[in-house]
Formats: structure tokens, C-alpha cells, sequence
């Protein structure tokens, strides 16, 4: 189907207009949210939204472009939001939809892998009449389009296979892309005895970790304790640490400045180790 804009922004209440379903960026509630919100407040929605009209209804409309904005408005007390409406399929819509925000400065690995999947779904559907042929244009098309080799598009479509808490810890850092490649080939119970694992050693696989933990998938099935026995090991240049709340910290310390949280720490350490060492000669009395 052929692009419709209209010429100018037009204001539809909020309520008439709906989330792409499946969409691949997340809109949290977060600074950056709070800052938007404020702006609103004080200029309104600067940069309008873009809408596709709703399949199979005369007045829905749903998201191509700005999810976030459109929760700032709820947020911001707003009742219509200005939109641009183009009248496309959608597959022309989820295209649409990943270009608009694949080049974000911040994106994260789940994003990323959801979107790709996202847009070659659609591309397939699209050149469906050409069979493999077809699905191969698909791949190349879409590689030159976002810039990434057809394999590493692969790879992150992989990441859509992991469960949520896995790919939890790789939006934060915790797990590496490519160890998340490999452990994505893992079925669902495998990830879920290695989430409780990862929770219980305080650790995460490597690379070479990954990589062992499929081979036992693919040969003989994994279980919690090949998972263990795997994370107990010391990796090179491994050095133990402490991980706790500052929030919960805080609470009992609530006149500490975050920079200083070490050094309290260590100092209640050091007079509770005197307590304990004071009760030890009390008791041997």
C-alpha cells in the first residue's frame, strides 16, 4: 500500500490510539521519562507522533513512531497528542517502526534483537511469493539497510530465545553478547536451573563457559549441577567482590553520601569484628 500523510498534524485523543503490538523498545519510567513529561508541561508535544489507522476499525490508530511521547502525554495530563497519519500496511508499518528508532545513541541488546526480528519477519512477509529466494533478498536487503552483516543479525535474532531473566542480564551488562549467543540455544528449563545458578554461585559464564554449557546441552541434556560445577570455577583474573543495595544501605544510613558508603561499611565491619573478638574472650572465661 502506497504512503498517505496528511498535510498537517491532527490532534486524536489519547485513548483512540494503541501500542504497535509487539514492539520491540521499552518505555520506562525512568529520568529521562520525567524530563519528557516536564517538557510537555511546559511546550506540549513539540515533535508529533506517527499513526497508522487501526486494522478493521474507522477511528483506532496505532504507534509507528513515539511510544514514549504518547505515555509523557497520559503522564502530562494530556487528552489528544498531534499525530501524523500514514495510511500503511503493516509490515510497511514495522519497517517503519524499527528504522525510526534502530539508530538511537542509547539501544539495548534486547532491543536491538527483538527489532531485527521484527523487521525481517515483516521483509519475509512481504517477498513471501519468492520463496527462499525471497528470504534470502530479505537478509541482504535488511543487512545493508541497518548496516550489520546478514551473521550478525542472526546472532541477535538469537537472543530472542533467551528468557527474560537471561536477557535481563544481558541488557545490564552481566552477560556478555556473545556467551548470550550460545547460551540462547538452550532450552527453556536449561536457562531457567542456569538463572537460579547464576543467583547462587553470584556468577556469570564466559565465553568458553557458554560455549561448554551447549555442548552438554546439545550431547547428553544439562542439569543444575553441570550448571554449578561449571560457574564454581575461578575465572582468569577473577577477584571476589561484594554486591549489596545502596537503597537498602541508605536506609539505615540515610545521612551518608553515596561516596562514602564504602568507608562506613568497612568501619562497621572493623567494630563488629571487635565485638565478635570481645564475646570470644568473654566466653573463654
Amino acid at each position: 500500500m502506497a504512503n498517505k500523510k496528511l498535510k498537517a498534524p491532527v490532534n486524536i485523543p489519547v485513548e483512540k490510539i494503541h501500542p504497535f503490538e509487539g514492539h520491540p523498545y521499552k518505555v520506562l519510567d525512568n529520568e529521562e521519562m520525567n524530563t519528557l513529561i516536564e517538557s510537555i508541561q511546559q511546550k506540549g508535544v513539540i515533535s508529533p507522533i506517527v499513526v497508522r489507522p487501526l486494522d478493521n476499525t474507522n477511528d483506532e490508530y496505532e504507534i509507528i513512531s513515539g511510544h514514549r511521547r504518547l505515555r509523557a502525554s497520559v503522564k502530562a495530563g494530556l487528552e489528544t497528542v498531534p499525530a501524523l497519519i500514514y495510511a500503511v500496511s503493516r509490515d510497511e508499518a514495522a519497517i517503519m517502526l524499527v528504522d525510526s528508532n534502530l539508530h538511537r545513541e542509547h539501544i539495548l541488546p534486547s532491543e536491538k534483537a527483538f527489532a531485527y526480528k521484527l523487521k525481517l519477519e515483516a521483509l519475509n512477509h512481504q517477498g513471501k511469493t519468492f520463496g527462499q529466494v525471497g528470504q534470502k533478498y530479505s537478509r541482504d536487503l535488511m543487512a545493508e539497510s541497518v548496516d550489520e552483516s546478514s551473521r550478525q543479525i542472526h546472532r541477535y535474532i538469537r537472543l530472542t530465545n533467551l528468557i527474560p531473566e537471561l536477557l535481563d542480564l544481558v541488557d545490564e551488562g552481566r552477560i556478555a553478547f556473545t556467551p548470550a549467543v550460545e547460551l540462547s540455544y538452550l532450552n527453556e528449563v536449561e536457562q531457567a536451573d542456569l538463572v537460579e545458578e547464576i543467583r547462587v554461585c553470584v556468577a556469570t559464564p564466559n565465553l568458553s563457559q557458554a560455549q561448554r554449557l551447549r555442548a552438554i546441552s546439545r550431547e547428553e541434556g544439562l542439569t543444575p549441577e553441570h550448571i554449578g560445577e561449571i560457574l564454581a570455577e575461578e575465572k582468569a583474573n577473577q577477584k571476589p567482590t561484594v554486591k549489596f543495595s545502596v537503597e537498602r544501605l541508605q536506609k539505615i544510613a540515610p545521612k551518608i553520601k553515596e561516596s562514602d558508603l564504602e568507608n562506613f561499611v568497612l568501619k562497621a565491619c572493623e567494630h563488629y569484628y571487635r565485638y565478635l573478638q570481645r564475646q570470644r574472650n568473654r566466653d573463654a572465661r
